[in-house]
């Protein structure tokens, strides 16, 4: 039976959702700290690609569950 949204698997989005804003974290991390650790010089967007990466992989974390995971199974 289709929900409200239609046939969602909820527990698998807010897995995934969770899994790819650790994943922009830790890539926007591992890149600050390997371009400080070498001295590399880089151009001021790539930092701040990196630093904007660990705000939203850090947001996508934090939001996902409760949309996925809380919200909108309730509202079905």
């Amino acid at each position: 039976m289709a929900g409200r949204y239609g046939n969602i698997d909820y527990p698998t989005i807010t897995k995934r959702g969770v899994l790819l804003g650790i994943g922009l974290f830790l890539i926007g991390a591992v890149g600050e700290a390997y371009i400080h650790l070498t001295g590399a010089q880089v151009p001021g967007w790539e930092e701040q690609l990196l630093l904007d990466l660990e705000f939203l992989g850090t947001a996508i974390a934090l939001v996902t569950p409760f949309v996925f995971g809380i919200f909108l199974p309730l509202t079905e």
